[in-house]
């Protein structure tokens, strides 16, 4: 079903990032990953960071179930968004200091950077582990954001994108050339 899609949708992406030289070898990461559609074998897990659809209250609801789960008191729940507020889902805990986003980049076998995103009830305990976590567990690097919408990266990109837009809808280049010229002007892959 679903999950044997997702996991070829994640081998095929591997494969292509091992072909580019990205990642040393696709079979190594699969290996790490076990995919489960079971919250309870989230039990005792010191780290859960959630990455279901953009849905605020799909959230929510999972944080509070994580919650009662997660056995730890202490263990981080973390979650990939990068528009739902990271407060608004701590709320939904018993352990707000404890939640925390951790926003990862397409694809993210390949993609060093991490946002950690605590929110005003985060604790400083938190975050630092978290950074212990991103760069010494995932050996990836981890910039620190306030939580508000876009984080860091995506604040910066929507600026980006709508003057590309306006250049292309006044006439002033066409979107090949404006991909040309973010691509070998400014170094961004993807145009």
């Amino acid at each position: 079903g679903a999950l044997e899609a997702g996991r070829r949708r994640l081998e095929k992406s591997l494969t292509r990032a091992e072909a580019k030289g990205k990642i040393a070898s696709a079979a190594e990461v699969l290996d790490r990953i076990h995919l489960v559609t079971d919250l309870e074998a989230m039990a005792d897990r010191q780290v859960v960071i959630e990455a279901i659809l953009e849905d605020e209250a799909a959230k929510i609801e999972l944080f509070h179930r994580l919650d009662e789960i997660v056995i730890d008191p202490r263990a981080i729940l973390g979650s990939n968004t990068s528009s739902i507020p990271i407060m608004k889902l701590g709320a939904g805990t018993k352990r707000p200091s404890q939640v925390i986003g951790i926003h990862f980049f397409n694809p993210v076998p390949v993609l060093k950077l991490v946002e950690l995103v605590p929110s005003l009830l985060t604790s400083k305990e938190t975050l630092q582990r978290s950074h212990a976590f991103v760069e010494t567990k995932l050996n990836k690097t981890a910039i620190d954001c306030q939580d508000r919408a876009g984080f860091v990266v995506n604040a910066l990109l929507i600026p980006f994108i709508l003057s590309a837009i306006r250049m292309m809808e006044s006439g002033f280049a066409t979107a090949d050339d404006i991909d040309a010229g973010m691509v070998e002007g400014c170094n961004h892959p993807m145009g």
